[in-house]
């Protein structure tokens, strides 16, 4: 290879090194909701006042990164048909034992390599700090992963830590920039809603929530 010439970065790599550390982590917890960093034992208290707005009829729904299930769960109990994936087997099976009885279809899924089944099949997409878990040259194909999944019409609410542009973090996590996530309106999607909070997390300072809507 010539001196000058770049190595192509591998994607498939850096996804398997991204993710395959989660069934572990879960595996450790050893059914302990408090030893989970990111487990709160409850709904997103978003994805909660999304459903106590909510006006129109609830369809189908997936949980993207859905961890133990608590906002599939939410979802269900709203009245949707609820689909909730993760890449950990050991979350899915701690999910489904929680939530046992709940029509919940639980699935192992690999966000970069969905099934054909669930591309363009839902009304509603629920997305809560899976991006920002994922390194940045992952960030476009995670989110054009998770517009893949609307169907027209279809509305996607998205949480995440934020940051400034200037700011730099190490991660894992990676707070996103406001352009990072809006980079949803470059995958026909529109932008509704984007709120940014103040946030008291030790990760980063902001809190985003954004609502979008898939082009018809």
């Amino acid at each position: 290879m010539n001196n000058n010439e770049q190595t192509p970065f591998d994607y498939k790599k850096a996804q398997e090194d991204a993710t395959s550390w989660f069934n572990d982590y879960y595996k450790e917890a050893n059914k302990e909701i408090e030893t989970v960093a990111w487990a709160k034992g409850e709904v997103n208290p978003f994805l909660q006042e999304y459903l106590d707005n909510f006006s129109g009829t609830p369809a189908k729904a997936i949980v993207i990164g859905s961890g133990l299930g608590d906002d599939a769960f939410a979802l269900y109990a709203a009245g949707f048909e609820v689909t909730a994936i993760d890449i950990s087997e050991e979350a899915i099976n701690w999910a489904k034992e929680r939530f046992d009885g709940a029509e919940i279809d639980f699935r192992v899924a690999d966000l970069f390599d969905l099934p054909e089944e669930l591309l363009g099949e839902f009304d509603f997409v629920f997305e809560a700090f899976t991006i920002q878990s994922l390194p940045l040259a992952l960030r476009d194909r995670v989110i054009t992963a998770i517009s893949s999944l609307m169907k027209p019409d279809a509305h996607l609410l998205a949480v995440c830590n934020a940051k400034l542009d200037h700011e730099k973090f190490e991660g894992p996590p990676w707070p996103l920039t406001f352009n990072e996530l809006r980079l949803f309106t470059m995958k026909q999607c529109r932008e509704l809603e984007f709120s940014i909070f103040e946030n008291e997390s030790a990760l980063s300072n902001l809190k985003v929530r954004a609502l979008f809507q898939k082009e018809s």
